[in-house]
């Protein structure tokens, strides 16, 4: 997997998650991305579906922690 399809994935997978149990109004909850990015990278590398360098070197982007889910 690449670091832009866990983005991809992230965006179209994670974020409504997020967006319906924090962002009901409708301002990004950023701490609550930015553990959830962090655990799902963790649990992907664990799977062994990226490898410890991706892991330890992928970080949130600026659009998936600041852009408006619903927009």
């Amino acid at each position: 997997m690449t670091e832009q399809e866990f983005h991809n994935y992230f965006h179209k997978n994670i974020l409504p998650i997020i967006a319906t149990e924090y962002e009901k109004n409708g301002i990004p909850d950023r701490t609550a991305r930015r553990e959830r990015f962090n655990n799902e990278v963790d649990y992907f590398q664990k799977q062994g579906t990226i490898t410890e360098e991706q892991a330890a070197s992928w970080c949130i982007s600026d659009y998936l922690e600041n852009t408006l889910y619903w927009l």
